[in-house]
């Protein structure tokens, strides 16, 4: 039975040491962590901007109609 409770108590010191330690090393990187998201988020709408403007600017603009091949007589004054 002693040795049950030693098993135990050996796990319950290894989880909370990871714990701690796991939270040691994010509490250390956050901040590589939060530029490193904060570039691939940037990239990412970079780049769903840059494929949607054509599109977006083509449904805004009238359209243009075609210039006249030939123009008239002088207007009189």
């Amino acid at each position: 039975m002693q040795k049950l409770v030693n098993v135990v108590a050996l796990l319950s010191g290894l989880v909370s040491l990871s714990v701690v330690s796991g939270g040691a090393y994010l509490y250390l990187n956050k901040d590589a962590m939060i530029e490193d998201a904060r570039a691939k988020a940037t990239e990412a709408i970079t780049e769903a901007i840059t494929e949607a403007l054509p599109g977006m600017i083509d449904s805004a603009m009238p359209e243009v109609p075609e210039l006249p091949k030939e123009t008239g007589g002088v207007l009189p004054f």
